[in-house]
């Protein structure tokens, strides 16, 4: 994708996009590989055990078809959309590309997420065919009901119930299959995103979105692929950070991805599996880059590490983080940012002196990002306004799955606001300064209040409640809750730990209220808003 041009001002000035006029996902990380090399391998899956299974692109074309075809078979159509509820596996990849090949929707789920969380995206997408685990096919048995377009349930860990088993099906189906024809502008991934008013809003993103994460991508890992590049993040493939800033632009290349879902990161675990399989690019969310630095001289303990890049989004990395990269690693940490509606558009490369620390870098080739007032206008240097990104740009989402007015709202005339702080400097570097709409960043992910605060006003003994980001040294920030509860009903420790239970368990893990407060009331605006500012002022 970028020229042969090692100096970032004239790589600016002269990249231009070369956007096919027909262009698929599917076909552009599986099968043009399949058809030159098939031995070549796609994904290297790795057990909780430590046996590691590889798939080749041929593999991992067969499956897909026999996949695109068992689907098609079930009524699945052009344009239905297709759930993937699985941890990191081959299986992920081969969902991915079945749907793009046959032009259906892809909406990856996070394992994390709890039976309201999962219910409400089912529903709102109306999925129609699910691939999951014996797990998901256990929480599906009390969704299935409420989900009449759910008509195909399918395990990779055999048949179950009402779920067929997916490598018994698929070994029954054509390795043949035709890729349909689509544009780049046909839909092809939808990607849950949540903000502070209303429920979560799918993301829709057309083929081009893959296209659109590859200068950025190439950057933050300094001219990927060089030989011997082997990626590896411990990000949920369900989650933009990991399907879109590892594993499809990995596949685009024919560089390998490892899988590896651990149940709780692990330090020690991660810089094993990155030594034993000699991985040479990742991409790790700061917080657990944060938690990597407990493992001293990790160079001398773990001799086989060959790490070439270290890239990270989702927060502001810190002096502290970098320096320690430099110092225990001997490499300097690339940043990136974005948001599920437009990624990777802003980030450093260490290799061209692109690299500030306190700022997230500059805007990539390709990208016009600014800093901007309420009007549309640029800011000066050192104003501070919302980061922005003009459209068109392929990185940017078609819309809000059947939200047109939100869809709308997120657009300044042709800038789309992205709810952040930011200003810029001289040089254009970009400094994220806090965000604007109350998302709160924990551990690499973007959590909106409103559907913790829906959680938390479920349980039978609370009147109101609203949540805020807590500044944290290890994640950023935690959730906080300000629960105020029934008449009657007293406060006690033992129920702030049943309230927490109760959203972890409807939720996930990474959205539960690690702290709650048990208040009166809430301080609101005369319209009945929470006034949020005020609760984070109390800590």
């Amino acid at each position: 994708m970028l020229p042969d041009i090692r100096d970032f001002d004239r790589l600016r000035a002269e990249f231009q996009w070369n956007i096919p006029a027909r262009y698929n996902m599917g076909v552009d990380v599986c099968d043009k590989w399949a058809a030159v090399d098939p031995e070549r391998e796609a994904v290297l899956d790795v057990s909780p055990a430590g046996v590691v299974t590889p798939m080749t692109f041929g593999a991992l074309r067969d499956a897909s078809n026999r996949l695109a075809n068992l689907l098609a078979r079930h009524g699945v159509k052009p344009g239905d959309r297709v759930g993937i509820l699985l941890p990191q596996a081959s299986e992920v990849a081969v969902a991915h590309v079945a749907a793009y090949k046959m032009g259906a929707i892809a909406l990856p789920l996070a394992v994390l997420f709890g039976a309201d969380a999962l219910a409400y995206r089912l529903a709102d997408a109306g999925v129609s065919a699910l691939i999951t685990n014996a797990a998901g096919v256990v929480r599906m048995a009390a969704l299935r009901a409420d989900l009449p377009q759910l008509s195909l349930l399918l395990s990779v860990e055999g048949p179950e119930g009402d779920a067929l088993g997916f490598h018994q099906e698929l070994a029954r189906e054509s390795a043949v299959f035709t890729p349909l024809v689509t544009t780049p502008d046909d839909p092809a991934l939808m990607i849950y995103t949540s903000g502070t008013t209303g429920p979560p809003k799918g993301a829709l993103h057309g083929h081009r979105v893959l296209l659109g994460h590859l200068p950025c991508f190439e950057l933050v890992h300094e001219f990927f692929p060089q030989p011997g590049d082997r990626l590896w993040t411990p990000a949920d493939w369900a989650w933009a950070g990991g399907l879109l800033n590892g594993l499809l632009p990995s596949l685009h290349f024919g560089v390998t991805a490892v899988a590896r879902k651990f149940e709780k990161f692990d330090a020690e675990e991660a810089f094993g599996l990155m030594a034993d399989l000699e991985v040479r690019n990742i991409f790790v969310p700061p917080t657990a880059l944060r938690m990597l630095r407990a493992v001293e001289n990790p160079r001398a303990r773990f001799p086989g590490l060959a790490l070439r890049t270290v890239a990270s989004a989702g927060e502001a990395l810190g002096a502290e983080t970098l320096n320690w990269g430099r110092e225990a690693l001997g490499l300097t940490f690339n940043e990136a940012y974005g948001q599920t509606e437009c990624n990777l558009v802003l980030g450093s490369c260490a290799a061209l002196g692109v690299v500030r620390p306190g700022s997230i870098g500059k805007p990539i080739p390709g990208h016009d990002v600014a800093v901007i007032r309420p009007d549309g206008s640029p800011c000066a240097p050192g104003e501070l306004g919302q980061i922005a990104v003009r459209r068109p740009d392929p990185v940017m989402f078609l819309g809000y799955w059947n939200r047109p007015d939100a869809t709308r709202d997120k657009f300044i005339g042709d800038w789309m606001t992205t709810g952040d702080q930011g200003e810029t400097d001289v040089d254009g570097y970009v400094r994220f300064v806090g965000r604007d709409d109350d998302v709160i960043t924990s551990a690499g992910y973007r959590i909106g209040p409103t559907e913790i605060e829906d959680c938390l006003l479920r349980h039978p003994a609370v009147a109101n409640a609203a949540a805020i980001g807590k500044p944290d040294p290890l994640r950023t920030e935690i959730v906080k809750a300000f629960v105020v509860l029934k008449r009657g009903v007293a406060e006690t420790p033992a129920l702030a730990a049943e309230i927490q239970r109760f959203v972890k368990e409807r939720l996930s893990a990474h959205e539960y209220p690690r702290e709650i407060a048990f208040v009166p009331d809430l301080p609101l605006t005369t319209t009945g808003k929470v006034i949020r500012r005020e609760l984070r002022a109390r800590g």
